[in-house]
């Protein structure tokens, strides 16, 4: 394992859809931490990692169950701070002599109050002062019996130790989870916990940068890369990136699949190549990925088609290039979580992404992915860290599959041309209004259904589509942008009169979770 020059923070991951917004709060401290799977953190596993503290994650299992997840025994003898989510919290008592004790109409899930129940406790500076404090809980066990030498400092209706710490040896435990946006003084339970550890707060972007170069340079050697170049803010990131580490080594490919957004091909090919000089296929697959596609309509074939034929591209073009041993791609964190569990920890997959879950197994070139712990803001971070223009850093997120996951059901060409205009009034709409920057990402999505209508008199059987436009920290969560009733009968308008073949408009006000960003 390759030591770090910065303090770190060890998360043990137990299998939590959200243990992934620890890791974004403590970066937002500045605070340099690596996400682990329980599975994977042995005693010898923690004498290289040489934490300065460890986090806990929550998790889905219970300690109960046969092979629950557990740590090693040893992260409780490091003599460093230990803080236990939420299964983590359960987790801890386990090993240390406490006691957990199944539901039995003791489960709380979603917002919650807590009450102080104790003297001051550093880990919670600044809770407490106008009375309790909400929380988010998602436990359906809970701690009975507090192991030795803990006490509790904060109860909930359903967990009698929603906060509980044995000071004297820096363990801390809470029921609830801190890390979401639920729990508004979450982030400041994390900066008092890493300043109890004494981390100094001393990694950035500038940091995060030097580190993925050398990576890079370690890992590529004297070999070429070919890049997926989409000319989204992660793939123009990752190629810069990796450019700035092996310079003529990196060569990008861009493939036009058919499913790209109105004018997108010229708009990306062109804007790289005026800003960049890194040498730049322009692959015109339309065909290839339109035939393919023809006749699908379940969301996951649909995607690993898309994956098969993106590696099948870029094997032929690398072939080309030259001793093209890598293969590099803007792979993000919330990507990765979402398709498939980080560094093979327990979560559920989600969905599977073309440049993730949708890889086949079999490949000729080993993946370069510099972004895969990063988060959104951050890769924009380092874009801004890497001289990228604002027009390349501010875009809206578009998925590698295209507009294949904005037409549910069977893709046609027929219904990715009404797409295309309608999206690009949509836009058009959204800049004019002075919207594009307070919104994350603005899509249309034709639906797979026909409805009558009435124009000029005559009757019309045409498609619905929806708006789709969500804030957005993360990726993780996301709420739908609250757009004025005048922007969508406006909106509306325009979309029926300007785009033949939709007659009816809706707005998806759907929030993630439940709902994914993307309708497929």
């Amino acid at each position: 394992m390759k030591q770090s020059t910065h303090d770190r923070l060890l998360i043990i991951d137990f299998g939590s859809q959200v243990t992934q917004l620890i890791a974004r709060r403590l970066r937002e401290l500045n605070v340099y931490c690596e996400i682990h799977p329980f599975q994977k953190v042995t005693d010898d596993f923690l004498r290289a990692f040489a934490p300065k503290a460890v986090i806990l994650s929550g998790g889905p299992a219970s300690v109960f169950a046969d092979g629950a997840p557990m740590p090693p025994a040893s992260v409780f003898e490091l003599g460093v701070p230990v803080l236990g989510i939420c299964y983590g919290q359960q987790v801890m008592m386990q090993c240390l002599g406490g006691k957990v004790e199944r539901g039995h109409g003791t489960a709380e899930f979603g917002r919650a109050y807590v009450t102080p129940e104790a003297a001051t406790l550093p880990l919670l500076d600044g809770w407490f002062a106008e009375g309790d404090e909400q929380v988010w809980m998602s436990h359906g066990d809970h701690v009975s019996k507090l192991a030795p030498g803990f006490q509790v400092y904060g109860t909930s209706p359903n967990a009698p130790f929603a906060i509980t710490a044995d000071v004297a040896r820096n363990f801390y435990a809470v029921q609830f989870h801190p890390e979401v946006h639920h729990t508004p003084k979450g982030a400041a339970l994390y900066a008092n916990f890493v300043r109890l550890a004494g981390f100094q707060g001393d990694w950035t972007m500038g940091a995060y940068k030097d580190e993925a170069i050398r990576k890079i340079r370690e890992q590529v050697g004297d070999g070429n890369v070919i890049c997926g170049l989409s000319g989204g803010v992660d793939s123009s990131v990752a190629a810069v990136l990796i450019h700035e580490a092996i310079g003529d080594q990196l060569t990008c490919v861009y493939v036009d699949t058919g499913l790209m957004r109105m004018g997108e091909s010229d708009e990306v090919v062109g804007m790289f190549r005026d800003n960049y000089n890194i040498p730049l296929i322009h692959a015109d697959e339309s065909e290839l990925f339109l035939g393919a596609l023809d006749g699908q309509s379940d969301p996951e074939t649909k995607r690993k088609i898309i994956g098969k034929l993106f590696i099948d591209v870029f094997e032929k073009h690398a072939k080309t290039v030259g001793n093209a041993k890598f293969l590099a791609q803007g792979t993000l964190y919330p990507d990765v979580i979402e398709s498939v569990s980080f560094s093979g920890g327990p979560s559920v997959t989600i969905k599977s992404h073309h440049n993730v879950g949708g890889l086949p197994e079999r490949m000729d070139m080993a993946l370069v992915e510099p972004l895969r712990e990063l988060f959104k803001d951050e890769v924009r971070a380092l874009g801004r860290e890497l001289g990228l223009p604002e027009s390349f850093v501010g875009r809206h997120p578009f998925p590698g599959p295209g507009l294949a996951i904005r037409c549910p059901g069977e893709i046609t060409r027929e219904k990715l041309e009404i797409l295309r205009k309608a999206d690009a009034v949509y836009i058009d709409q959204i800049r004019k209004h002075g919207l594009y920057d307070e919104i994350w990402q603005a899509f249309v999505a034709v639906l797979p259904v026909r409805t009558v209508g009435v124009m000029g008199d005559g009757r019309t059987y045409d498609f619905a589509c929806a708006l789709r436009a969500v804030t957005s920290v993360d990726g993780m969560t996301a709420d739908y942008y609250p757009f004025s009733h005048e922007f969508l009968g406006e909106t509306a308008t325009r979309i029926i009169n300007e785009v033949q073949g939709i007659n009816r408009v809706t707005y998806d006000i759907t929030s993630k979770p439940p709902g994914t960003i993307e309708w497929e």
